[in-house]
């Protein structure tokens, strides 16, 4: 058994070709669930999303979102209504007040859903309103996942980082904004001055993840701030890792990210910008893998390839190079 760390699309990508060598039925993905956001009314999970919809077969891998095909009738529809009355269009966080209303795991991420400042296909809307459905029914999020991966037919245990709300929230001059504000809506251009992760001082890993962690673990190459810092940020999670084997992919070739806000975002929080700054945020690991253009200097073993992933037979290749630096530290 293995178990992945996953955010962002970066170790998605990696298990869409890595079935040969990690086989479904023995993995567990926990997902990072800091960028989630309450929109309209539903609870939005896009890290959870991202492998429900892969290992269910239906994921869009043009964009790595959403169904695939999917329609977006009921989107366009909310657009237009804004365009056609004096509504603000901008993302609306709820008031203070209504912040806390609804299930607990959706609270400190409650946007209006007027204008809908995310696109939300109509069938992926479908799973947003069960989940939220079952949410306020008193269900966990635990459990809702795992409804969720029945209903397509997901092998994979998918399990959420915590039952407990932690919202990602970017510092900026603007005033502070949830990930999901700053990325999506302002394009990740607002300067960032720190990422807080709000409420994981008194969240905490459910039984399943810290059973999960007892396995050796496999970091993707994800963003190691918004992906993979709201699990550390948890009291417990870090040291789960410390005593177990971790395997972490590295996002970057020296000082080059492949994709998304890794770097300024490390930057913002006095980490290099680099496979040297990931090495550092992660200091519980015990092995890494590297591009074969990378020559960073890292005083734990290092198996290189090429990690560029632009296919199944990529993340099959960069799947091989893990297995092969677990098999020197288990």
């Amino acid at each position: 058994m293995v178990t992945f760390l996953a955010g962002g699309t970066g170790t998605p990508k990696v298990l869409a070709g890595a079935a040969s060598i990690f086989p479904p039925a023995e993995t567990t993905v926990v997902a990072n669930n800091g960028d989630d956001v309450a929109l309209g009314g539903v609870l939005v999970c896009p890290d959870i999303d991202t492998m429900l919809f892969l290992d269910g077969g239906v994921l869009d891998r043009e964009t790595w979102w959403g169904i695939d095909d999917d329609s977006g009738t009921t989107h366009e529809e909310l657009q237009r209504i804004t365009e056609a009355t004096d509504l603000d269009a901008g993302p609306r966080y709820r008031s203070p007040e209504r912040q806390t209303d609804g299930p607990r795991i959706t609270h400190w991420r409650r946007f209006s859903g007027v204008g809908e400042f995310m696109y939300i296909g109509d069938r992926d809307r479908a799973v947003h309103i069960t989940r939220s459905e079952l949410l306020s029914d008193g269900h966990s999020l635990t459990e809702v996942t795992g409804t969720l991966c029945e209903a397509f037919d997901v092998e994979r245990t998918l399990l959420p980082m915590s039952d407990d709300p932690v919202a990602t929230i970017i510092r900026t001059p603007e005033g502070p904004m949830h990930f999901q504000e700053w990325w999506v809506h302002h394009n990740g251009e607002p300067e960032v001055r720190d990422v807080t992760f709000r409420g994981a001082e008194t969240a905490t890993p459910t039984n399943d993840v810290y059973a999960a962690l007892d396995a050796p673990v496999v970091i993707g190459p994800s963003n190691p701030v918004t992906s993979i810092g709201p699990m550390l940020a948890m009291d417990g999670f870090a040291a789960a890792l410390e005593s177990t084997p971790v395997v972490a992919v590295s996002p970057f070739v020296e000082d080059t990210v492949f994709s998304g806000p890794a770097a300024t975002l490390m930057a913002a929080i006095d980490r290099e910008p680099s496979t040297a700054g990931v090495v550092e945020s992660y200091p519980f690991a015990d092995a890494f893998v590297l591009d074969e253009a990378d020559d960073t200097d890292v005083d734990r073993p290092v198996v290189r390839t090429n990690t560029a992933i632009d296919s199944p037979a990529d993340g099959e290749r960069v799947a091989a190079a893990v297995e092969q630096a677990l098999a020197e530290v288990c």
